[in-house]
């Protein structure tokens, strides 16, 4: 008797994955947040390609068998994530490989019209006024990127690359990343901070009215990751108090922001959607990227994505062994002389 044909269960379907050579190797059904409880024990692998839906935290918990393989389009894990599955002997994997340079570019291009104060040209062009002003070098100027997996690794190379002097903060510190309790001085020299830390427990709310006021003001924040990292009311009150120079978010508490949200005309503060991610093709990008785990999945071997589900991310491979080591050595540091804080919540 041949073998059974492996059920794909797919989240979502507007537009839908093309799954290349994958066709007639699978026998693909689609489900929607209604209709995923009762579908999932049948699936042997699960594609949650609705990004946004928070139906698998809601449908996992109940009888029956569960995939052993959900792969999520999406950097972050977040809303996937329940005791259940947590617990379960359920490998997960996410997009990464994907979204890492979109992103750095995405990031790159706002520190450089921050610089340059392409807002304002913007708004004097829409008034018909010229108005001359001086802008900002970006070579020689000072970053803290918070967040050391890989897109955070990835705004670090771009930004060296325009000569921006960079110190990379990670949960704990090794060879040339810093550890969170480096966080807040390092925060308060810098020209650029840029937030790119997953969403879990300890990072929820970390850049709030404390964080902001430590601050140049100067200085602008751009957040590269979750939304739900940044308190919107602090940062839009920080601003409000030119407690820093500007922001820019590409992702928000509510998607998209209510068209009364103070958010709209906070002076300062860019408002991008989703454009580090959603940049041509990016949705073929991610089948592909599917396609080619699947594959992996199907001989059995170890898939290069899998999220450590108790953390709520893919662990760097450089992470050492053994206990944190954010109080453990440093790296040089960058932050420059007379500089003190205390530490941030960790990332």
């Amino acid at each position: 008797m041949p073998d059974p044909v492996p059920v794909l269960l797919v989240l979502g379907a507007d537009p839908p994955p093309r799954l290349g050579r994958l066709t007639g190797r699978v026998e693909v059904r689609y489900a929607d947040a209604s209709s995923l409880a009762g579908l999932l024990p049948a699936a042997d692998a699960l594609l949650v390609w609705d990004t946004a839906s928070d139906a698998v935290r809601e449908s996992w918990p109940g009888p029956g068998a569960r995939p052993r393989w959900v792969h999520t389009a999406s950097a972050g894990v977040d809303r996937l994530l329940c005791p259940e599955l947590v617990a379960s002997d359920t490998t997960l994997t996410n997009a990464r490989g994907v979204f890492e340079r979109p992103v750095a570019e995405c990031v790159a291009g706002l520190v450089l019209a921050f610089a340059t104060d392409l807002p304002g040209t913007l708004e004097f062009q829409r008034q018909r006024r010229r108005h001359d002003r001086e802008g900002q070098r970006v070579a020689g100027s000072r970053a803290v990127v918070v967040g050391a997996g890989p897109i955070g690794r990835e705004i670090t190379r771009l930004l060296h690359g325009l000569g921006v002097t960079v110190a990379l903060v990670g949960r704990t510190a090794r060879r040339t990343i810093h550890g969170v309790a480096d966080l807040d001085r390092l925060a308060a020299r810098a020209d650029w901070v840029i937030a790119a830390v997953p969403l879990t427990e300890s990072t929820r709310g970390m850049f709030d009215t404390r964080f902001f006021g430590l601050l140049q003001p100067s200085a602008r924040f751009i957040d590269a990751g979750r939304a739900a990292t940044v308190v919107e009311a602090d940062l839009v009150d920080a601003l409000n108090r030119r407690w820093l120079a500007g922001a820019a978010l590409s992702t928000f508490q509510e998607e998209p922001p209510d068209t009364g949200s103070p958010l709209w005309d906070t002076p300062g503060l860019v408002l991008t959607p989703h454009l580090g991610g959603d940049t041509a093709g990016w949705r073929d990008r991610l089948g592909e990227r599917f396609v080619a785990l699947y594959e992996q999945w199907s001989r059995g071997e170890p898939l290069p994505n899998t999220v450590d589900k108790a953390l709520g991310y893919v662990p760097s491979p450089d992470l050492p062994a053994g206990p944190d080591l954010s109080d453990g050595p440093r790296p040089p540091d960058v932050s420059g002389p007379g500089v003190n804080g205390s530490a941030a919540r960790p990332g």
